[in-house]
């Protein structure tokens, strides 16, 4: 008789983008985004007129810049890869999952969290499973995805079974993935007197309150490091993407880099182990802003080693995740 298993429907999800790179829409991704409880923790009272009357009148005009360094022919190069990245899942489905259907879902903007889950009702999933593309959890980042999640399946009639990826900062998988990915990078380019690993930063407040992040974060550089069996002197961890007079996580990326040209390390290279697409953070502030950072700091040379994006490497990552998170 033919095996009629049910459908599993993969919900692949990152953080999201504006739609273009004008101020308008970059004002529109950033309400959605800094509304968010999970991302700020302040009293919304107070926290809506920070947001209303001030930051969404200075800010949008500035990220609008930074995301036209970046923007490309096709677009956000977020979405860009993350689409790629989902016909390349499909692909691999195809060839030995024929009971998985795989779509896209932005926490923020578009394509959303509940059209990618409409999209695999409408495919006919009998059971879900949602895989944030955040390799670290946190509670701003993780947590939100799974708000938002819950909040779709509760507005439908019969609430489905679903399984959550919490984070996968220490597979061996996603290390081996990373690791190949500097040794390809070395051979092609050589390698630097020092590799940076650049997190995304948050509040420290989080930390403190119970968020893990900055234990994961801790454990993957280490993992990294160790695969690529460097010393103690060849490979430091720092967090980006600081906003406001808040204490953030530290040792922070942009001191960090100014502190390494100081000790006289020419060379850095820099790789940003907790995206897994390049976008605005790593594109314009690390590669770009971050870059000039140095050389004007006295570094000589400054090489930016790009996320897996949709890689062969990190498509067969992926499809692991699938595939054991399935069962």
């Amino acid at each position: 008789m033919p095996d009629h298993r049910p459908i599993t429907g993969v919900l692949i999800n990152n953080l999201g983008t504006p739609a273009s790179p004008r101020t308008g829409d970059v004002r529109a991704f950033l309400k959605q985004f800094l509304s968010d409880p999970r991302v700020v923790r302040l009293p919304r009272p107070v926290w809506w007129f920070i947001l209303n009357v001030i930051l969404l009148n200075t800010r949008p005009k500035r990220s609008a810049e930074a995301y036209r360094e970046i923007w490309t022919d096709q677009g956000s190069p977020l979405l860009v890869t993350s689409q790629s990245q989902v016909e390349r899942l499909q692909s691999w489905a195809q060839s030995g999952f024929p009971d998985v259907r795989i779509e896209l879902g932005m926490r923020y903007g578009a394509p959303s969290i509940e059209q990618g889950l409409n999209r695999l009702r409408q495919a006919g999933a009998a059971r879900y499973l949602i895989i944030p593309m955040y390799p670290q959890y946190s509670t701003t980042t993780t947590a939100s995805t799974k708000d938002e999640a819950l909040r779709v399946f509760e507005s439908w009639q019969s609430m489905p079974e679903f399984r959550f990826v919490c984070h996968y900062f220490d597979e061996p998988e996603y290390i081996g993935a990373l690791s190949r990915s500097v040794e390809e990078y070395w051979i092609k380019n050589g390698q630097s007197g020092k590799l940076l690993m650049s997190f995304h930063g948050i509040p420290e407040q989080y930390s403190r309150q119970g968020d893990p992040y900055k234990g994961h974060c801790e454990s993957t550089a280490r993992l990294l490091a160790s695969s690529l069996q460097l010393g103690p002197d060849q490979w430091q961890l720092s967090f980006q993407s600081r906003l406001g007079p808040k204490k953030w996580l530290e040792p922070y990326t942009d001191h960090t880099l100014r502190e390494l040209a100081g000790q006289g390390i020419e060379s850095v290279d820099v790789i940003c182990p907790g995206f897994s697409v390049d976008c605005l953070e790593t594109l314009e502030e690390i590669a770009i802003r971050n870059k000039q950072l140095f050389l004007d700091s006295g570094g000589r040379t400054y090489n930016y080693i790009p996320c897996l994006n949709d890689g062969p490497q990190h498509i067969e990552m992926i499809g692991r995740l699938i595939e054991n998170h399935s069962q």
